[in-house]
């Protein structure tokens, strides 16, 4: 799903990021590669070897990268967990919900897919 998400999206300098080491079931740089994704985005690792991304723990370079971006599409409830109290516009999460307290938190039933922007917060997601 991811490369064909980034394929469509067809910007000349895309960076995919991708979990430190391998966690539960989220992409490593290795995983990322054997699908080609090194073909259509600079493929980079956050550094941090949690399910979820985490700024203060990532590495320096993808802080850089992160700092650098236009805009920032944050994929997995994991994600949402690490960056929702950055409070920054130009993440879009995008996650199925996985658990109650999420649900709660987001006003939405579990299992829900939802898209939505800190911009939008204090809205619905799209689900």
């Amino acid at each position: 799903f991811d490369k064909l998400f980034i394929e469509t999206i067809a910007h000349s300098n895309l960076v995919y990021a991708v979990r430190g080491a391998p966690v539960i079931n989220d992409a490593t740089i290795e995983d990322a590669e054997y699908v080609g994704m090194n073909e259509i985005a600079r493929v980079v690792s956050n550094g941090f070897d949690a399910p979820s991304t985490v700024l203060s723990e990532s590495s320096e370079e993808f802080r850089k990268l992160f700092n650098e971006a236009d805009l920032i599409i944050s994929k997995g409830q994991g994600n949402l967990e690490g960056l929702i109290h950055e409070n920054d516009r130009r993440i879009f999460f995008l996650l199925m919900v996985k658990c109650n307290v999420v649900a709660e938190f987001l006003k939405v039933e579990k299992n829900s897919f939802v898209a939505f922007s800190e911009s939008g917060f204090t809205d619905k997601p799209v689900t």
